[in-house]
């Protein structure tokens, strides 16, 4: 698979970068006052290629799927509670259900490898691959093929999908464990650096993943292309996810990355495409060990650090209040041309 993904600034010199620096300058503030609310709005503004971008409330993503890894008692929480959240999803009771439906954000559930039969559901997008990944320690997670069914089935729902803006949450029990796996791979940071506590694992539990993440990297020494290490090491929802950023990005939507799993994603299609980092908004800094290193590797700065490490695309809401901000004021702000106020 291919995306066309072009860099939101062309090589070439860009007037409309031009023009939102002046439209942005030439509000009633002094220059730069507005902080990171002003870069925001520049990146808005190139992305969609307008001064003054409306955006409508995003859809928020929630791709869930479960691990073979789970196995090796990587995890605090047992294998069924992937499937016993997403049934919480559904049924609106979860910590993203609340803040969307504070935000008036929408949600899509997505079942991209649920080990679970959940039959015709109202609110379930079913783009079941397989049920649960393979056992990275012992096997890959994915063959090719399914990796690539992953990846085709989440642009496919990007095609699909309508608004500007789209976030990109995810649950699965161990999916910390192939996110760290991948980040090692993909960034060489020493493995105790990737691995985090997760759902709450304690010191052995760390350990035990770890030394998980090492049996991996030595059965797939020779997996070094983007796919491939996505394929050995990912999980279905964090591949879907990959698909359907890049599939995001190549229609000009704003995509706001959530923690540490969705950054995972993102690492791997930023190989494939880099120029898809210019189209992301990184709404905050997880509490999960491995996310600072992981989002300096990115060359992100994220919005908020409120030390949250719960996944399913909350961050990516708590955020957007600061989006639609950075759209509003470079839309709606006067300038002082406009409101008769003295420039210095």
């Amino acid at each position: 698979m291919s995306f066309d993904i072009p860099a939101i600034v062309p090589i070439r010199d860009d007037a409309l970068a031009a023009r939102l620096d002046d439209r942005i300058d030439g509000k009633t503030k002094p220059r730069g006052s507005l902080g990171r609310l002003e870069s925001l709005a520049r990146q808005i503004g190139l992305i969609r290629r307008d001064l003054a971008p409306r955006l409508s409330p995003p859809t928020v993503f929630v791709f869930a799927a479960d691990h073979g890894v789970a196995d090796e008692g990587v995890s605090a929480y047992p294998q069924d509670v992937t499937w016993q959240m997403v049934e919480n999803f559904l049924a609106g009771g979860a910590a993203i259900n609340v803040l969307a439906r504070q935000q008036g954000v929408e949600l899509r559930i997505v079942d991209a490898g649920v080990k679970h039969d959940f039959g015709r559901r109202d609110g379930l997008v079913d783009r079941k691959i397989r049920a649960g990944s393979g056992n990275l320690a012992v096997e890959a997670a994915m063959t090719a093929r399914e990796c690539e069914q992953a990846l085709r089935a989440g642009a496919e729902l990007m095609a699909g999908a309508d608004g500007e803006v789209v976030g990109f949450g995810e649950m699965g029990i161990a999916n910390t464990t192939p996110a760290a796996a991948l980040m090692h791979r993909l960034t060489g940071v020493p493995v105790a650096d990737c691995v985090g506590a997760g759902t709450g694992v304690d010191a052995a539990g760390l350990e035990r993943k770890a030394r998980v993440i090492g049996q991996a990297m030595r059965l797939h020494a020779g997996a070094h292309a983007p796919l491939e290490m996505l394929a050995a090491f990912g999980g279905l929802e964090i591949a879907m996810m990959t698909g359907a950023m890049l599939g995001a990005a190549s229609r000009r939507r704003i995509l706001l990355i959530d923690g540490f799993i969705a950054s995972s994603s993102l690492l791997v299609a930023a190989r494939l495409a880099p120029a898809i980092l210019d189209y992301c908004v990184f709404c905050h800094q997880s509490d999960e060990r491995g996310h600072a290193r992981m989002l300096r590797s990115l060359g992100a700065r994220p919005l908020l650090d409120l030390g949250l490490r719960l996944g399913e695309g909350t961050g990516c809401v708590l955020a957007w209040p600061l989006v639609q901000a950075a759209a509003a004021f470079l839309c709606d702000m006067a300038s002082f041309g406009d409101a008769g106020v003295s420039e210095r």
